[in-house]
């Protein structure tokens, strides 16, 4: 007893766990959200790709709003994504990259979808402006569904939160008077 043999055990610190080599986990995206999020950086992709192998133009104006706004979606997926995926999301908070989402799904799918309505406007009818157009279309509905799938949870969290004391009903302890 007087080596301290016995309390070893119990009284060392334990060591930090081991961090994993890349920091990458998809833990924080499960179901649904893994998905969408996958669909919205392919379909934003494909619809750079279709759009940067378009050779002419006669209106070009919608066909540059529709590579910036492209761009910049695929770009910021892309930067959501890896903020899901990696060390980033315990950094910044749960909540906080909730927020950053919710804001940036709808204004992203907004602007795309408009984006995509201009460049249909304005293209010449090729082949590659109209599947630069269609990915379009489906990428700003891959943004604006996790909006809705978003309300729709949320809405069913209320719901059940609610369920669990209908209408604010007192308990009977707190029916009782304070002095007897």
């Amino acid at each position: 007893m007087e080596n301290g043999a016995v309390y070893n055990e119990t009284t060392e610190p334990q060591g930090k766990p081991p961090r994993r080599a890349c920091g990458c986990t998809l833990r924080h995206l499960r179901g649904w959200r893994r998905a969408a999020k996958a669909l919205q950086a392919l379909l934003s992709l494909l619809a750079v790709i279709c759009e940067e192998i378009v050779e002419d133009c006669i209106k070009c104006g919608g066909l540059y709003f529709f590579e910036f706004t492209s761009c910049s979606a695929l770009l910021l997926s892309l930067l959501i994504l890896c903020v899901y995926c990696t060390i980033a999301y315990e950094t910044f908070g749960k909540d906080k990259v909730e927020r950053a989402n919710l804001w940036a799904m709808p204004v992203i799918g907004g602007v795309f979808l408009l984006a995509s309505i201009v460049l249909a406007a304005t293209s010449s009818g090729s082949h590659l402006e109209k599947a630069a157009c269609a990915f379009g279309f489906l990428a700003s509905g891959a943004f604006l569904a996790e909006v809705i799938m978003n309300y729709l949870n949320s809405r069913k969290q209320d719901t059940e939160n609610r369920s669990e004391n209908p209408s604010n009903t007192q308990t009977a302890t707190e029916n009782q008077p304070l002095n007897k």
